[in-house]
């Protein structure tokens, strides 16, 4: 990138951000690495708790890339070890343990995936079982002699488990000590995660004080709302864009989010400013663009980040042949049912066109069901063996029984 100004830099390395503390310290650390030649050093944890990253993952991965343009490395951390533990933030109940072989399995996806966004000249990849396994009962003891109960029973899910009386391990309460541990073994100057995670990171700068080093700066970025534009983005809740997908497959997911949630996905899946994106907006309110063309910019832009560009095009054509001629996507997945007479509610959440069958009866009664090109309302069975194409929205699927 062309040098840029301290405030120039701030404004790049905080666009998205929900909070940094402190900012003051950023610019500190900012004008001490051009005076020195050092670059910061920047963290974010991952536990390998699935197997692929979805655009929600991605928030934080491009502002590890932004740190990186001007010339900073950044740690990708690979919780091995906290993974084990189990991450309790926004949990009522005890997460079960992971296996260390579904962690490292999970693991080297994650290495696969993440050098689709950021640069492998300037990332590290680590385990914090490098450190952490090493550490005796001693070296634990001490650690937690670091930090009192009641500081950890601040934390909001720990406090509402307390009150509810709902049970709170004690390896659970070992958490936000050994991720604040990670920053302590990396020298981290800068560490980034999620609002949910804002308990953890400041742990990390009282514990890096108590080792004698200088706190790292924390760095907040909120959570993606998922395709429904309500709850965050999450493959169990079945509103994901998983990174590794077809181009087709994610070019209709993105065509089918709200206008509003457009700019947001703008702001926190893309490198266009502030003020590029605010202009947008005008030209939008002032008719002077169609939202369809400025969401197929966005679902172009961010599937040539993760495919190429000739990719991102195909995929534009294949969403207009199929949206604009009603057509039947050539990518259509087939799934075959075996048990006779279904109902259609039971079919459409068998084949995961409805995350429940609940939600595929309320879809039934909206009319957003067609089998083979005729609308639904009722809840038909499928009597005869044969092959139904049936469309909820914009998905399909092929099923023969």
């Amino acid at each position: 990138m062309a040098r840029l100004t301290i405030a120039e830099q701030i404004a790049y390395l905080t666009k998205g951000m929900t909070e940094v503390i402190r900012l003051e310290e950023l610019e500190e650390r900012l004008i001490r690495a051009e005076q020195t030649g050092r670059p910061l050093r920047v963290k974010v944890g991952f536990d390998p708790t699935a197997p692929d990253l979805h655009l929600g993952h991605t928030v934080l991965l491009r502002k590890m890339k932004h740190f990186q343009d001007l010339g900073h490395t950044v740690i990708f951390l690979i919780g091995d070890m906290t993974g084990l533990i189990g991450d309790p933030t926004g949990r009522n109940v005890t997460r079960p343990p992971m296996t260390r072989e579904e962690i490292l399995a999970n693991a080297e996806t994650y290495k696969a995936q993440v050098f689709k966004i950021l640069d492998p000249q300037r990332t590290e990849i680590r385990f914090n079982s490098d450190w952490l396994a090493p550490l005796r009962l001693e070296d634990i003891i001490r650690l937690c002699s670091r930090y009192t109960v009641a500081r950890l029973l601040e934390r909001d899910d720990f406090a509402k488990r307390y009150r509810e009386n709902i049970p709170i391990a004690v390896h659970e309460l070992l958490y936000p000590l050994a991720q604040a541990y990670d920053s302590v073994a990396l020298a981290c100057d800068v560490e980034l995660g999620g609002t949910d995670q804002k308990f953890n990171l400041l742990v990390g700068r009282e514990i890096q004080r108590d080792y004698g080093q200088p706190p790292q700066i924390v760095g907040t970025v909120p959570l993606l709302e998922g395709l429904d534009g309500v709850e965050k983005m999450s493959k169990s809740k079945g509103n994901y864009v998983g990174i590794t997908e077809p181009p087709e497959e994610m070019f209709k997911k993105l065509m089918s989010i709200s206008d509003e949630l457009m700019y947001r996905y703008y702001e926190l899946l893309t490198d266009m400013s502030l003020a590029e994106i605010e202009a947008l907006r005008r030209r939008i309110a002032l008719g002077e663009l169609h939202p369809k063309q400025a969401k197929m910019e966005l679902a172009g832009r961010i599937v040539a980040d993760f495919h190429s560009a000739a990719d991102a095009e195909r995929a534009a054509r294949e969403w207009e042949r199929v949206v604009s001629a009603g057509e039947v996507p050539a990518d259509i997945e087939t799934v075959r049912l075996d048990g006779g007479s279904l109902r259609i509610d039971k079919v459409l959440a068998r084949v995961g066109l409805a995350p429940s069958v609940t939600e595929a009866g309320r879809k039934l009664k909206e009319g957003a069901v067609e089998i083979d090109g005729t609308r639904v309302t009722g809840f038909i069975e499928l009597r005869t063996p044969g092959e139904y194409v049936i469309r909820l929205g914009r998905r399909w699927r092929r099923v023969l029984t």
